[in-house]
């Protein structure tokens, strides 16, 4: 792609989120239901793009506009943005506020991990035993069709298409196919529930920091989230002696802790080469972003160290974070690819509905039980990564946290890093239908089911069980153990 579309594909982002803005203030609905300009600009840019305008206009006999209104090649640019951007918010998650204890980070993590896992392990029981009960014997699905679940939902449809050749080496070509229509399936049903459970759990009082009357008015939410903070200089005076801009310090800063933890991320990779050679890469499958967290933990670290106290500016970093939010969430969801065959459309709509009442259900009912405070916020990021892509749980974060004040933020980016390397696109994922094929299926399910079955214990009966980590936690949150 040329830097030409490249810099209109940019500007036309900042574009769709002003007439975003616009829509949502004279759309009072949108307001009601805590929809964000990102969403509303993201919903009109899949509505213009190759998706939808594009097929009406090809089946019309309209090829100018076959491609969208913008044409396809804006599109291809604003696909790869959320995978670059998800660092730029993870790398900035600690600058300018103080570092957190490993025992307060350990008590935050350890519930969230116990979660995601509990989510990730039921779609493998799930998906098994469809399998091995109805695709199998009904349908004639081989039986690595019982990962489909885990390969579309907790892996996405970069993972999909990095399994393509798996699929076809196993003799299941169409799997790919498949898994392509659950991702997208995933990815949409991630933001249309995740958009009404928010709803539901504001009007019900399960939120921390949304609240319909009582602490804080519906308009203030609406003004925080869409950036409306009270007028403050720019950053502090000891970050203005420095002689350079305090915006460009700040992402200079951001651009440093990423680069930090691109360093990490290949020396783990090169220390696993050197100790395993031609051996299972964990770190292969390990993403930037929760890398990057640890790049912010060690420039904020440094800059604790030598520079003067006041420095970084935690306003002006939560800015740059939500403004990054904003461009992801618009290009995730612009940029959704809707394509879904016709063929096998029966498997398909048991696999699509098994896995998404497996996942809303376990977040209404298990994350209560198992999270000790601030479950909705933590829990509705986990639904929409678990569902969807991790651009989705970051969405939905941002929808119920506006401010970014709770946890959820951070016990996101510990999950992904214990989580990541094994489940949803890592070496779990990469092996398992050679393993199935060479095993069978019923060792895996075996296997899949003891891990339920140990997060389930773990988080009902002790996670679930511990003190919340602050009383900010509401009244609501707590669940008689």
């Amino acid at each position: 792609m040329s830097p030409q579309t490249t810099g209109f594909a940019l500007l036309l982002l900042g574009a769709l989120l002003l007439l975003a803005k616009l829509v949502r203030t004279r759309w009072r609905t949108a307001r009601r239901l805590f929809l964000p300009s990102s969403i509303i600009g993201g919903t009109i840019a899949l509505l213009l793009g190759p998706e939808l305008l594009g097929r009406a206009a090809a089946a019309l006999g309209a090829a100018p506009l076959s491609g969208g209104l913008f044409g396809a090649d804006v599109y291809d640019v604003w696909r790869v943005l959320p995978e670059l951007l998800i660092s730029v918010v993870f790398a900035a998650l600690f600058l300018g506020q103080p570092l957190p204890r490993l025992s307060a980070a350990s008590r935050l993590a350890a519930p969230q991990i116990t979660f995601g896992l509990a989510q990730c392990a039921g779609q493998y029981v799930i998906g098994l035993l469809l399998a091995q009960c109805v695709l199998g014997p009904v349908f004639g699905l081989p039986a690595v069709s019982g990962v489909l679940l885990e390969v579309a939902f907790e892996g996405g449809p970069g993972t999909v298409a990095r399994l393509g050749d798996t699929f076809a080496n196993a003799g299941f070509a169409e799997g790919r196919e498949l898994a392509l229509a659950l991702a997208t399936t995933g990815m949409l049903a991630a933001i249309i529930t995740g958009i009404a459970l928010v709803n539901w759990g504001v009007r019900r009082g399960h939120t921390a920091e949304l609240f319909i009357g009582g602490r804080r008015h519906v308009g203030e939410q609406i003004g925080r989230e869409e950036g409306g903070a009270p007028s403050r200089p720019a950053a502090p005076a000891a970050a203005r002696r420095v002689g350079v801009e305090p915006l460009v310090m700040h992402v200079g800063l951001i651009a440093v802790a990423i680069m930090v933890g691109q360093g990490l991320l290949r020396l783990c990779q090169a220390v696993e080469q050197a100790l395993f050679p031609g051996g299972i890469e964990v770190f292969a499958y390990v993403p930037l972003f929760p890398l990057a967290m640890f790049g912010g933990v060690i420039v904020q670290a440094l800059v604790d160290r030598f520079a003067p106290p006041g420095f970084v500016d935690r306003a002006l970093i939560g800015r740059v974070q939500g403004f990054t939010l904003e461009v992801i969430v618009i290009t995730a969801l612009g940029s959704l690819s809707l394509t879904v065959i016709a063929a096998h459309l029966a498997p398909f709509l048991i696999l699509a509905t098994a896995g998404v009442v497996w996942c809303v259900g376990s977040f209404v009912l298990l994350a209560p039980r198992m999270l000790p405070s601030h479950w909705f916020e933590l829990g509705i990021g986990n639904l929409g990564q678990t569902l969807g892509v991790s651009a989705v749980g970051l969405m939905l974060i941002r929808l119920a946290d506006p401010g970014l004040r709770s946890p959820a933020l951070e016990a996101f980016g510990y999950k992904q890093l214990a989580v990541q390397p094994f489940f949803g696109g890592g070496i779990v994922t990469a092996v398992q239908i050679p393993l199935i094929l060479h095993y069978g299926p019923w060792p895996f399910l075996l296997g899949a089911s003891l891990v339920l079955a140990l997060t389930l214990a773990l988080g009902l009966l002790v996670f679930g069980r511990m003190r919340p980590l602050d009383d900010r936690a509401g009244a609501s949150d707590a669940v008689p153990a």
